[in-house]
């Protein structure tokens, strides 16, 4: 965005809200997309092309674990991309670490499988995960951090929404090509080379995010500040380490709710259940368009009733609601998954739509950057790198997977109590003067 000039003496003119939201949603949709493709893949198809001397479930378990690994990288990624968005502006780490992500995952669409490279395979997989995860761990931070800060207080939580909504568009996106690869090629054509193609396609649609991102409008609040921290981790870890724990936690059931449904149930059901891997993707996708659709009406209940209230009934319905949602997917009929998978992702968004600005309310703006995201991407580590793993090692028996349901219902009520320890932080308008 080009920055406009105002006449001698008069302030800047703000720069256009609808413009940069739309400029944040498109780049986390894309990153979010480089994210999630990645996932998908782990489910369908990395075991048996990159761990082809496990057994079928060690296999899975294994891509699984390179599938962690960009959930570890993400705090670290947020650490590096929070100085710098800490230090030198918002604005640089959305470039940044869009051109990071973007170029690590058409990379791992490259690599040559075990049959081709042996065991150079999977460590090569193992690090452009990393990479992926590093850059993601910056994203977040950046795109939320420049609309909530230019947007004003009153409705923070409406237009900090719309890069929340670049998840639930990456995911359809990353989905959505597998969808059709999957329905039009054959199982031997989607081993060979069709799982690929979603990686390849994420150079163009990162060149496409940069050309959005480099005019884009630096963050006033930063703008501001007449001091900035000099080393932001450093202020975080000795004065924000409490919160930076108890944010983590809160957020650790959205991330494990939405990968349970999106990464788990989808592997589980292709393998054990013998549904299609079309029907369960557009069972999964059906659920991801309605929580999209409703994230910003999330949003504004937030702006007019306060994050923490949805925050916490949020949690309250995870909790309720795992049981009847792993019992529902082991009856192998799509709308009966549906439901499950519906419900699930209403009670997340009931959270996640509101986190964009939550977060950036909890921390002081020299070190929001650094804050918000570390604690943002360490939820991820707790809820997201684990929920597949455990999921998958807890199922292996016979029967319905009650354990899993044991598993997320444990994590919303870590969170739900993480949460309840956390202030409000929705900003009240002051009272209109009276007069006589």
């Amino acid at each position: 965005m080009r920055k406009t000039h105002s006449p001698a003496g008069a302030p800047p003119e703000a720069p256009s809200l609808p413009r940069l939201a739309a400029a944040s949603l498109a780049g986390t949709a894309i990153e979010f997309y480089d994210f999630f493709i990645y996932g998908t893949a782990a489910a369908l198809v990395l075991g048996p092309l990159f761990f082809p001397t496990f057994s079928p479930l060690a296999g899975t378990l294994a891509a699984f674990a390179t599938f962690g690994v960009g959930f570890v990288a993400r705090p670290l990624g947020s650490v590096l991309f929070g100085h710098i968005g800490d230090r030198r502006g918002r604005r640089p780490v959305l470039v940044g670490s869009l051109l990071l992500t973007g170029l690590a995952t058409v990379a791992v669409g490259c690599v040559p499988t075990y049959d081709s490279i042996g065991t150079a395979a999977p460590v090569l997989l193992l690090v452009l995960r990393f990479l992926q995860g590093l850059g993601l761990g910056g994203e977040w931070g950046g795109a939320v951090l420049l609309t909530a800060e230019h947007a004003p207080a009153e409705r923070r939580g409406l237009w900090a929404s719309f890069p929340q909504m670049g998840p639930s568009l990456g995911f359809l996106l990353a989905n959505g090509i597998m969808l059709v690869l999957s329905a039009t090629l054959t199982d031997a054509q989607f081993a060979s080379w069709g799982w690929r193609v979603p990686f390849w396609a994420a150079g163009v649609l990162a060149a496409a995010g940069l050309a959005l991102r480099t005019s884009l409008a630096e963050s006033p609040s930063f703008l501001e500040l007449r001091e900035h921290a000099r080393v932001p981790l450093a202020e975080v870890v000795r004065d924000h380490w409490r919160l930076v724990l108890l944010t983590a936690g809160a957020l650790a059931v959205g991330y494990a709710v939405f990968y349970a449904v999106t990464t788990w149930s989808l592997a589980y059901a292709v393998e054990r259940l013998d549904v299609s891997r079309t029907v369960m993707l557009a069972c999964i996708m059906a659920a991801v368009v309605v929580k999209g659709a409703l994230t910003p009406v999330a949003a504004v209940l937030g702006d007019r009733y306060g994050r923490r209230p949805l925050c916490l009934l949020g949690c309250a319905l995870s909790a309720l609601w795992m049981f009847p949602m792993i019992a529902l997917l082991a009856t192998g009929e799509p709308l009966l998954m549906f439901l499950g998978f519906l419900v699930a992702m209403l009670a997340f968004i009931t959270m996640f739509a509101v986190i964009a600005a939550y977060l950036p309310e909890l921390y002081e703006p020299r070190v929001r950057c650094t804050g918000a995201a570390v604690g943002y991407n360490l939820g991820g580590v707790l809820g997201g790198a684990l929920t597949p793993i455990v999921a998958t090692a807890v199922a292996q028996g016979e029967g319905t997977p009650w354990g899993v349901a044991a598993y997320l219902t444990a994590v919303a009520l870590l969170s739900l109590g993480c949460f309840a320890l956390l202030p409000e932080t929705r900003p009240v308008p002051e009272p209109a003067p009276v007069t006589a």
